[in-house]
């Protein structure tokens, strides 16, 4: 599936200025996507990840995202709302998948679990379409994202855009511009689980 043709199709039949959600776990992915996205879609990014385990992390992130949004120009101006930081709920749904490695079935409910509180957010704000800045990575399963989304906008009043962001240079543009605005670039998605794989690499 290319996902990113499927997105350039759904965005045909919105109109621009239209307020989209945008789930962000972090500044040099966001990055990206704001460039491509912002002067289109009237952009309110969520801050919600509760799998950043250590608070140092989770507050170093968001403090980067909003230096980015605060520097950065767009169309259409990009506001910020944080969501609950309980690592609990993330420690819960990993429970006996602690040895699964990255991209796996942890990974998978952990997209689920971000996902849904995106689109639960969107439909209480009124928000007519969501998506998230994972699908940047390419240490993500972009087909779980999506499909989850599509699962996730049956239940709710809001739309999931369809997205695959590495598409078209994006995790190339993300480097670029995370140097350009000296971001920080985290070397683990945010887990500990995560962080013990990538301390796991680099050691080989």
């Amino acid at each position: 599936m290319n996902y990113d043709k499927m997105m350039q199709k759904q965005m045909e039949s919105i109109e621009e200025g239209t307020p989209l959600l945008l789930h962000a776990c972090c500044a040099p992915c966001s990055s990206a996507v704001l460039e491509r996205l912002a002067d289109f879609f009237k952009i309110t990014i969520f801050f919600y990840n509760p799998n950043i385990t250590e608070k140092e992390e989770y507050e170093k992130r968001i403090q980067e995202i909003k230096n980015f949004i605060s520097k950065f120009k767009t169309k259409y101006e990009v506001t910020l709302i944080e969501g609950k930081y309980h690592p609990k709920d993330f420690f819960q749904i990993a429970k006996g998948l602690e040895e699964e490695p990255e991209r796996g079935k942890r990974c998978y409910k952990c997209y689920k679990m971000r996902l849904e509180e995106t689109a639960q957010v969107a439909e209480k704000l009124h928000i007519p379409y969501f998506t998230t800045t994972l699908s940047l990575s390419p240490h993500k399963n972009v087909e779980w994202i999506n499909e989850i989304g599509k699962d996730i906008e049956s239940s709710l009043d809001t739309t999931f855009l369809f997205c695959d962001f590495k598409k078209k240079n994006g995790y190339k543009r993300s480097i670029e511009l995370s140097k350009e605005f000296h971001l920080y670039r985290q070397d683990f998605c945010g887990c500990v689980y995560s962080k013990n794989e990538s301390i796991k690499r680099k050691s080989m």
